[in-house]
């Protein structure tokens, strides 16, 4: 059995099969929701259900409150049709790349810091992964989990993929990679996913927002934007707990030197002593606040954990940010506790 699902305002149509979701459906026909975590953490992508009955799947009560259910929100990771359906969403401008199964061989395994590790993948020979700069990949492991780290390597530098993983606490997946996992190990992936990408079209000025390794996917939209020549001037502000944690702080700061339309600002919230710190202090969103009090002509991209991009979200809105304007990536774990909702 499948169900037909329109979109307004576009009147886009596409078929769910039973047991699809409505995001995953809509990938497999080409049709571009906005979407980040594809688990129910994140809430990139919750639309307006008009008209038809969803299960609304498993999610995080963050993501999607009782009161938005109440109005007829959803979450189209989560939710999958029990009758034809009539939504209201964005749609994400221009064709997407059809995700596809392939397989890797890690090339190599670099610590940049305690607690994150660089990840270099190789593809087969003769293939490669078509993506736009800030999405990401699944891991598609032997018990049938999947795993999503962005990619931090642009879309030109495409003979390897490169990743940057935070070591959980308790996290399967990343203590095998940094306890266990040897170069030349061979994995499975699925991809490209996600809708957080250099929007090439506008004229805005450029504010990219990073907690932690969301640099990985911030990383790689600036330097598909510097191979690009793009004119418009970027700022980026990446926000860590101490200095040990900008775990690749060279990088943009050479960025910097050699770019005159881009600057970079860094910001801890919580430096050692030792780090002996002379920068800016605090929240990394707020530090953008404090520079750019009006809004109102930027655009903004923005990825790290879910509190951070969603404070992010909401004062820069209240700071004159118009909603289109704002993209984000909201960095989220395995969601072993979601909670259950029919």
């Amino acid at each position: 059995m499948s169900f037909q699902v329109i979109i307004k305002p576009s009147d886009r149509r596409f078929n769910v099969e039973d047991g699809d979701t409505v995001l995953d459906a809509a990938i497999d026909a080409g049709v571009n929701l906005p979407y980040g975590c594809r688990n129910g953490t994140c809430g990139a992508c919750k639309g307006q259900v008009l008209a038809g009955d969803v299960n609304y799947g498993e999610y995080f009560d963050s993501a999607l409150s009782e009161d938005e259910k109440k109005t007829g929100k959803a979450l189209f990771c989560c939710a999958q049709p029990l009758s034809d359906l009539v939504i209201e969403c964005r749609e994400v401008a221009g064709e997407g790349i059809p995700p596809r199964i392939m397989p890797v061989r890690v090339e190599k395994l670099e610590k940049f810091s305690h607690d994150v590790m660089g990840m270099t993948l190789k593809l087969p020979s003769n293939e490669r992964m078509q993506f736009m700069a800030g999405q990401y990949i699944e891991f598609l492991l032997k018990d049938g989990r999947r795993r999503a780290f962005s990619l931090a390597n642009a879309p030109h530098s495409d003979r390897f993929l490169e990743l940057h993983m935070r070591l959980v606490p308790g996290g399967q997946f990343t203590q095998y990679v940094f306890n266990e996992m040897q170069e030349k190990t061979i994995l499975r992936i699925e991809g490209p996913f996600g809708t957080f990408f250099l929007r090439e079209d506008s004229t805005r000025p450029v504010i990219l927002v990073a907690g932690g390794t969301g640099f990985a996917p911030v990383k790689g939209i600036v330097e598909h934007a510097l191979q690009l020549g793009m004119k418009r001037p970027m700022t980026l502000y990446w926000g860590a707990r101490t200095r040990e944690d900008l775990y690749l702080h060279a990088l943009p700061r050479r960025w910097q030197e050699d770019n005159p339309l881009f600057r970079y600002i860094p910001v801890l919230s919580d430096p050692a002593p030792e780090d002996a710190w002379q920068g800016r202090t605090g929240l990394v969103h707020q530090a953008v606040l404090e520079d750019h009090p009006d809004m109102q002509a930027y655009q903004v991209y923005c990825c790290g954990a879910p509190q951070m991009v969603e404070a992010a979200h909401r004062d820069f809105q209240g700071h004159g940010l118009p909603e289109q304007e704002f993209f984000s990536d909201a960095f989220t774990f395995a969601n072993p506790a979601a909670k259950a909702a029919i």
